[in-house]
């Protein structure tokens, strides 16, 4: 007996053949399509009120439902979803991140990594490797910035994925006291996303977003829906030139990570010329890091070599930055999830 059992109990991790280790992860790229498919269908959406069965949820989202439920299981076996007799689907707690009616929500951020013009770019990662130029640059033939000016549609998907962005950094870090504020400046804020979580959560707070004139030419939407239209001042200009002066926060979430030291510096100096002596910068970014313990912000760091001629950075790396702005790393705060905020004040 005590031979029949050892056969039959699983290996321990230790004994798992390296080839079982590692096809899972070559296959990693399979999973993130399915779940990019499940989000851009609205799948989540569909199973809010509760379990349904396949050719129901396909009929719902104009999908093949045998094609579907191929799909369906396989994010089921990644815990996405959870799958019960009869070929009937239910969400998980990572499911209903997918849902649009919900924030937080990943859903925008899902259909992002599977879109053609995003694997476009990391199918060039080998070769953004050998030169260090990005890899979307390699894919696109110009700036990832400079693409979204002249193809709204990729543009708005990557204003979703920007809006999930912002969704999960304020669920996580959306007990910071910006109650104690009379102003906050948005810098390079996008389409107002993470601008209009604070000020609806803060109803005598005042706002403003800085960001490209095309770029927040697309914040109305955003601002009139969360509410807070009448308290922000949106502002089209470049951090590389000019920055509004005299609040008493300055916020920029998943700037500074798009560009090289040099470039980061020059838009941080340009918020400490106009920011009050008194106030503060908060920098909503993941952090690397120093030692050599595993972090997502490694892997999002592959995400920044893709894009653009930035980096993810240690706590280290962004004192460094700080002091070279004329600012003061006071704190970091983390979360549960891979975005943090640096606190820093003037020197």
């Amino acid at each position: 007996m005590t031979d029949m059992a050892s056969e039959l109990d699983p290996p321990t991790p230790a004994e798992v053949p390296a080839e079982a280790a590692l096809m899972p992860l070559l296959m990693g790229g399979f999973v993130t399509q399915a779940i990019s498919v499940v989000a851009r269908l609205g799948v989540a959406d569909v199973l809010a009120g509760g379990p349904r069965q396949v050719d129901e949820i396909a009929a719902e989202v104009d999908a093949h439902a045998l094609s579907l439920y191929r799909v369906l299981r396989v994010v089921a076996d990644f815990g996405v979803l959870t799958e019960l007799p009869g070929r009937r689907f239910a969400l998980t707690p990572q499911g209903e991140l997918l849902r649009g009616d919900r924030s937080p929500s990943l859903r925008g951020l899902a259909t992002h990594f599977g879109s053609h013009f995003h694997r476009a770019a990391w199918s060039h990662l080998f070769e953004s490797v050998r030169s260090g130029a990005p890899a979307f640059d390699l894919a696109h033939g110009e700036p990832q910035f400079d693409y979204y000016r002249t193809h709204p549609e990729e543009a708005a998907v990557f204003d979703g994925a920007m809006t999930s962005v912002a969704s999960t950094i304020y669920a996580t870090l959306g007990a910071y006291d910006f109650g104690r504020f009379g102003t906050v400046a948005d810098i390079g804020g996008g389409n107002g996303a993470y601008l209009a979580g604070i000020l609806s959560s803060h109803p005598g707070l005042r706002g403003i977003l800085l960001d490209l004139p095309d770029v927040v030419g697309r914040a109305h939407p955003v601002l009139a829906q969360a509410g807070v239209a009448d308290r922000c001042e949106v502002v089209g200009g470049s951090f590389f030139e000019k920055v509004p002066a005299g609040a008493d926060a300055y916020v920029l979430t998943a700037v500074v990570h798009d560009w090289d030291d040099d470039r980061s510096v020059e838009i941080l100096r340009n918020v400490r010329a106009a920011m009050p002596d008194h106030a503060t910068v908060l920098l909503g970014e993941p952090v690397v890091p120093d030692g050599p313990e595993p972090s997502l912000a490694k892997l999002l760091d592959l995400e920044t070599l893709v894009g653009t001629t930035g980096r993810q950075r240690t706590r280290s790396e962004f004192r460094e930055l700080l002091d070279r702005s004329g600012l003061r790393l006071t704190r970091v705060i983390d979360s549960s999830g891979p975005d943090s905020l640096v606190e820093a004040v003037a020197r």
